[in-house]
């Protein structure tokens, strides 16, 4: 007999999705005040005060992919890689990118932080969330834009203020738990340039299609990168 699994409609998921976010907007303005990514400490050790502070604030033990904390040269190393721990130095770039579940809806969260006076690195921390609000701009503006057109836009943009892209893809899809399972590492769970579907239709259940729009920008030459991603399609 065919078990019936019920599915959240359509407000309801999209309260979840935007009530997860605001969680991790919460979460990392409180990881900010208290200096938890700071020169002197360690990647993990930063990673782990920031999984301790989610729990002490929102209950929250899961998170849907790995915790990340990088800094210096990790700052160019891809998501899938795992760079050794490293201690925060005085003049760094690092970035956080954190997964946490809220009430079994994912969050997919990441800022950057510039510790010293370097302007490069500042230039970074500043373009970050202006070409990511670019990038949302240039969603809204086309209802037919595909994942292949957003990502070449987020490129050019990235490219004009003198970064480069630093991993395969600008986004993905997010939903309830477990994404990665759900859907796998197909082109068109992705913003990239192999994905030519548009990005608003529904998914293989009739759902809705929500988006993170995932910026990874680095300076190759000077050895630094940094990192913003939150809901493209949700505020």
């Amino acid at each position: 007999m065919a078990i019936e699994v019920s599915v959240p409609d359509e407000d309801a998921r999209v309260a979840g999705l935007v009530a997860a976010q605001e969680k991790a907007i919460a979460l990392f303005a409180e990881v900010e005040a208290r200096g938890l990514v700071a020169p002197g400490v360690g990647e993990r050790e930063a990673s782990d005060r920031i999984r301790d502070l989610a729990n002490e604030m929102f209950g929250t033990t899961k998170h849907w992919h790995k915790r990340i904390i990088r800094s210096g040269p990790n700052t160019l190393v891809p998501y899938r890689d795992n760079p050794p721990d490293r201690i925060i130095a005085e003049d760094d770039v690092a970035f956080a990118d954190f997964g946490p579940i809220f009430e079994e809806y994912e969050a997919d969260f990441g800022r950057t932080y510039v510790f010293g006076t370097d302007p490069a690195k500042h230039r970074l921390l500043a373009d970050l969330p202006r070409v990511f609000a670019a990038g949302r701009a240039a969603f809204a503006a086309d209802p037919h834009i595909t994942g292949k057109q957003l990502h070449a836009e987020v490129e050019r943009l990235a490219a004009e203020a003198g970064w480069e892209i630093g991993i395969w893809h600008a986004g993905h899809l997010v939903g309830e738990f477990p994404h990665e399972t759900n859907e796998g590492a197909k082109a068109e769970s992705y913003i990239t340039p192999d994905n030519d579907n548009p990005l608003r239709r529904t998914d293989r259940k009739g759902r809705t299609c929500h988006w993170i729009l995932e910026l990874h920008f680095v300076d190759r030459e000077r050895g630094f990168g940094g990192f913003y991603e939150q809901l493209l399609d949700l505020a």
